[in-house]
């Protein structure tokens, strides 16, 4: 796997961990922080819990289908990123829309409530 490859699928195992944490084992959060989050290797991890690097793979490689499984069924993620789109989107058209300056505030705050809900 290429270091672009591996960055891409670091960030997006990360960012799949930030909205379904809570929905892993123990032990997959784990190992998940471990190997992703503080970048140990299989082989530190192994020896920190006295298992096979074999093993150490083998949860890791369960807990990343885990979160894809959740992505794929609630799709908290990309509604996040959708959302946040959207968002810019709108402000973007806001700004040069041409309605009045007052008009334009009220929208903005609005949109900034919206941010601040994310």
């Amino acid at each position: 796997m290429s270091q672009e490859n591996r960055l891409d699928k670091t960030t997006r195992i990360n960012s799949l961990f930030d909205f379904y944490e809570l929905l892993l084992t123990d032990k997959q959060q784990m190992f998940l922080k471990y190997y992703f989050h503080d970048d140990y290797s299989l082989g530190e991890i192994a020896a920190e819990f006295s298992i096979s690097r074999q093993a150490v793979y083998e949860h890791i490689k369960r807990a990343e289908q885990v979160l894809e499984m959740y992505e794929e069924k609630l799709g908290l993620m990309e509604k996040h990123y959708r959302r946040v789109r959207d968002l810019e989107e709108l402000k973007s058209t806001l700004s040069s829309s041409g309605v009045t300056h007052e008009y334009q505030s009220q929208m903005m705050d609005i949109v900034e409530r919206l941010e601040a809900n994310d």
